[in-house]
């Protein structure tokens, strides 16, 4: 007597398991994809190296030679004879020499 009313409830927790996961899934799936989340704001008066991080894309910690391939990376997208900004240029060769150490920021043409 035991045995089908256990088989029963064995049954039905996982139809309720399945329905669940059904679910879930198609919750999942009709989601919309999760977007990287950019920096929001402008650029600071005089940039500092967080910003330089974050316009190159790298940790503030990032050894040089890495340094120099993401600003190429960045530059590649955004060059001026590409149709890239002037402006944009200025601030990714500006954030490369704070990260290199060569200059103190705050020296962009515009």
């Amino acid at each position: 007597m035991a045995t089908p009313l256990a088989a029963g409830l064995a049954v039905a927790a996982a139809a309720l398991a399945g329905r669940y996961g059904i679910q879930a899934w198609q919750a999942f799936k009709a989601s919309p994809p999760r977007l990287r989340k950019f920096y929001e704001g402008g650029f600071q008066p005089t940039m500092t190296r967080r910003e330089a991080a974050l316009i190159l894309g790298i940790r503030e910690s990032t050894p040089a030679d890495k340094v120099k391939e993401a600003h190429r990376k960045v530059m590649v997208a955004n060059h001026p004879d590409a149709g890239g900004s002037h402006y944009l240029a200025s601030k990714i060769n500006e954030a490369k020499d704070v990260m290199l150490g060569k200059t103190r920021g705050s020296e962009s043409a515009f």
